[in-house]
């Protein structure tokens, strides 16, 4: 049997089964039309959640094929244990996760899974995980229509430990025709707020310092005719070059010593190792729009992110509930804007 359906501003239409075209009018500018035919439990996953993945798409720039071929994946069309007990559609474990949690049989006996209060959560949190991971922030160097290489990506990048999940993927994707929900839409754009939406910046792009030019730097070029200065986050610095010392720096571009220390969130002179970043001005309150929040890769402590990111410790500190001594453990969500709440 075949089922159509509209895409309209405000959501997409779930179908019960014996109806045929289903259309509904409403008051903004256009709906969009895709076509899914069939009603097994795969049709019906794609039909209960295409819209969510759709927002995603929008919002943080993971391609709504992947989403949808990865939930269809690993919650077994939403039907396993733990999509519905704990709405978790992504397989995500916890790491160091402080929402609610519940265990399950995986690689090994009795590992701690998220636990979601909602689905919608579930797709945010996938979407958020790839987006603020290092490891696979490369993935949206892709087109977001170039599913194959995300497939590929996403083993390459640890994601799964199956060999064939990328092919799975893949098959999912085509077998559906799932690469339908990649294609850009005003109306569905427009569902999310400005401030949600996909910034046209990579999260290496975004991340990635810039050199500043010799009308943005201002009196600090004049002070040092030779040295190429960067910027992160609006913040200028240097990288230290072998056999540099803060006290040397400070001298140079006319600061005291004490300043360059507190511009960098040290209590007292260290050694510097050659590459280091060593701003020339006090960092930011909160870092640069889009770049809400970091997912640890293990090891880091925060004064490694606000450098970094060009955030004020005692900022990081304040939206994370942190001294700012601990070690951080991997997957530890640090907000870089606001607390998150």
């Amino acid at each position: 049997m075949k089922y159509s359906w509209l895409v309209p501003i405000s959501s997409l239409m779930i179908l019960a089964a014996g109806c045929g075209v289903v259309s509904r009018n409403v008051s903004t500018s256009e709906n969009v039309s895709y076509t899914v035919t069939g009603n097994s439990p795969q049709h019906q996953y794609i039909r209960k959640y295409a819209d969510m993945a759709v927002r995603e798409r929008v919002r943080a720039g993971v391609p709504a094929s992947i989403t949808l071929a990865q939930g269809m994946l690993e919650s077994g069309n939403g039907r396993s244990e733990l999509a519905v007990k704990a709405n978790n559609h992504f397989g995500i474990k916890c790491h160091d996760w402080k929402g609610a949690k519940t265990y399950y049989n995986d690689d090994r006996r009795g590992e701690c899974f998220r636990k979601y209060k909602d689905v919608e959560d579930s797709f945010r949190d996938h979407s958020d995980f790839l987006r603020y991971r290092d490891r696979y922030k490369f993935l949206f160097e892709f087109d977001v229509t170039d599913y194959k290489s995300w497939a590929y990506g996403l083993k390459k990048a640890g994601y799964a430990t199956d060999p064939a999940y990328p092919q799975k993927l893949i098959r999912l994707i085509e077998e559906y025709d799932l690469d339908q929900f990649d294609k850009k839409t005003s109306s569905i754009h427009r569902q999310v707020k400005q401030s949600e939406e996909t910034p046209l910046e990579t999260p290496l792009q975004l991340e990635t310092p810039k050199p500043l030019s010799r009308e943005k730097g201002g009196s600090l070029y004049s002070l040092s005719l030779s040295r190429q200065l960067y910027s992160q986050n609006g913040v200028p610095f240097v990288y230290s070059a072998e056999g540099e010392t803060y006290a040397g720096l400070a001298k140079s571009y006319d600061l005291f010593f004490k300043e360059i220390l507190r511009y960098n969130d040290l209590d007292e002179d260290k050694e510097l190792l050659p590459g280091t970043v060593v701003y020339l001005q006090p960092k930011k309150s909160k870092a640069s729009r889009h770049v809400d929040k970091y997912i640890t890769e293990g090891g880091e402590n925060l004064r490694d992110i606000s450098q970094r990111f060009a955030v004020k410790m005692k900022n990081l500190m304040k939206y994370n509930g942190l001294d700012g001594n601990e070690t951080l453990t991997e997957g530890q969500t640090i907000f870089l804007r606001n607390s998150g709440k």
